[in-house]
């Protein structure tokens, strides 16, 4: 697969499962997932090509393969989101794997401290207006006292 890669200057993605059901895969340069959706792509924007009739059984076929490629490949990135089976990725998968976690662990910080902010300002609020009717009631008991 590296020589292929190398001698034709393409993305080659390989993938063996052995006979005990272990994945082993291989990807040049770009990650397994790219290849894949790549292939995806390309393959799906064929198949529109050469039939348009989707309600014929083997596009219904092609459709039902390909969205089953694309599960598994959700399920291996919730694994991997997951930490697990990790050992198959390479550094520089393992890199990019680690700086989507720190880009969503950003926008999850970012938005909690935004909920916290708004809770903080309708606490703030429900504090003036408490603090308020405790003085209009203080200034009742008061007028009250004045009259007895």
């Amino acid at each position: 697969a590296l020589e292929i890669s190398v001698l034709c200057d393409a993305e080659v993605g390989l993938t063996v499962f052995s006979t005990k059901g272990k994945l082993f895969e291989y990807a040049t340069d770009s990650c397994m997932e790219r290849i894949l959706e790549r292939y995806e792509r390309y393959s799906y924007a064929e198949r529109q090509l050469v039939s348009t009739d989707h309600s014929s059984p083997g596009s219904w076929n092609l459709e039902h393969a390909k969205l089953k490629a694309r599960i598994e490949v959700l399920q291996r990135n919730q694994r991997h989101y997951m930490g697990e089976d990790l050992d198959s990725l390479s550094m520089k998968e393992l890199q990019n794997l680690e700086q989507q976690l720190d880009s969503s662990l950003k926008h999850i910080r970012s938005r909690k401290n935004q909920l916290m902010h708004e809770s903080i300002s309708e606490l703030q609020k429900k504090d003036k207006s408490l603090q308020e009717q405790n003085n209009l009631l203080s200034k009742k008991v008061k007028e009250r006292e004045k009259e007895l």
